[in-house]
């Protein structure tokens, strides 16, 4: 492969990946399927460009001091494709997704913008049933749409429609989550089925069946999050594990703390329908995308609480225990197998189920 054209204050050969495509001088679809090549696209592209005015974190969501209070501030944009699917839509997906986005640091969602890029020649209906869906799905979460923007562009520039959303929210006093926080002795929870969203996709793409109807899990999960927050027990973590799957998640939240963790492959909950797919497709349901789901880092002492609270909560009634918090191997991710073997879940090069979000 030729070297890539240089860029001004970029290093591409600075760039640690491995594979070749960390010379390739174009975007490619891993680089937004939220794993290595996506955290290595913010490292040595975005943050060296923005400089100075960049927040270091860059996380999903970000809490600020403002007015002596603290808001959290969240922006997410939506491709999936198709518009529809089983069980949701873009629309509902959008709002979803960033409120759920606004709930991992805590806050108590307020308002958001919905922004729209359109393609010339979408049929008025279908934009019609997803601004519906915005609406309905924004009702349900209780929170407002104070702004937003259309722009439309040529045909065959993009899919249809396209969604920006952004969003704000109350931080209570105290409270104080973010994935630098782990800890070892951190028990892991997450509020149930893995796989799902993934799966629901990919089963109306490219007409594939699985046998059985796979529903998406999209879900606002602000209320859950009040209910264990409710408990007064020390959350440490909170993460919705959307794109890259559970793998993605916990490989962030080992990295930014520097610990390690251990998975146990028996107790990590794959429904049937979503065990079948895979292994037809070839796929680890660990790096299946989800949208209503929710992984919790929790102090040792604090976890029957907190999964009392959860599986009172329909969003949290299938919640378990999926593993811990541990010294050992600090940055690097171990699931211990049926068998009693550990194996290395490795972070994602890119995505598996491109367009799911």
């Amino acid at each position: 492969m030729a070297d890539p054209a240089p860029v001004d204050g970029l290093d591409f050969e600075g760039w640690v990946c491995p594979m070749p495509l960390r010379d390739s001088p174009a975007i490619v679809m891993g680089h937004g399927g939220g794993g290595a090549l996506s955290a290595e696209l913010v490292e040595h592209l975005f943050l060296p460009a923005y400089g100075p005015a960049a927040d270091t974190g860059l996380g999903d969501s970000a809490v600020l001091e403002l007015l002596g209070g603290r808001i959290a501030f969240s922006t997410d944009s939506y491709v999936v494709k198709p518009l529809f699917f089983p069980g949701g839509s873009i629309g509902d997906l959008a709002v979803n997704g960033t409120v759920n986005d606004l709930a991992m640091s805590g806050a108590s969602p307020v308002a958001l913008s919905t922004a729209f890029i359109l393609e010339e020649g979408t049929a008025l209906t279908d934009l019609g049933r997803v601004a519906q869906a915005v609406g309905a799905a924004a009702s349900r979460a209780g929170v407002r749409l104070a702004t937003g923007d259309t722009k439309v562009v040529d045909s065959g520039s993009g899919d249809g429609v396209f969604i920006n959303t952004a969003g704000v929210g109350v931080v209570p006093d105290g409270v104080d989550i973010r994935p630098a926080r782990a800890r070892p002795g951190d028990v892991i929870i997450i509020s149930g089925d893995i796989g799902v969203h993934g799966v629901a996709v990919m089963s109306c793409r490219e007409g594939l069946q699985f046998g059985t109807t796979v529903e998406s899990d999209s879900a606002p999960l602000h209320e859950l999050v009040a209910a264990m927050l409710g408990t007064g027990a020390d959350v440490h973590v909170l993460r919705d594990p959307t794109r890259g799957g559970v793998a993605a998640t916990v490989h962030e939240i080992a990295t930014a703390a520097g610990v390690g963790i251990e998975l146990v492959e028996r107790q990590l909950p794959v429904p049937q329908p979503v065990v079948d797919a895979c292994g037809l497709l070839g796929l680890d349901p660990l790096y299946v995308a989800n949208e209503g789901k929710l992984v919790a880092f929790v102090a040792p002492g604090d976890a029957d609480r907190v999964l009392e609270a959860m599986r009172a909560h329909p969003y949290g009634k299938s919640a378990v225990v999926i593993g811990s918090v541990v010294a050992d191997h600090p940055g690097m991710v171990v699931a211990r197998t049926a068998l009693g073997g550990n194996r290395v879940v490795d972070l994602p090069l890119g995505e598996q189920l491109p367009r799911i979000c």
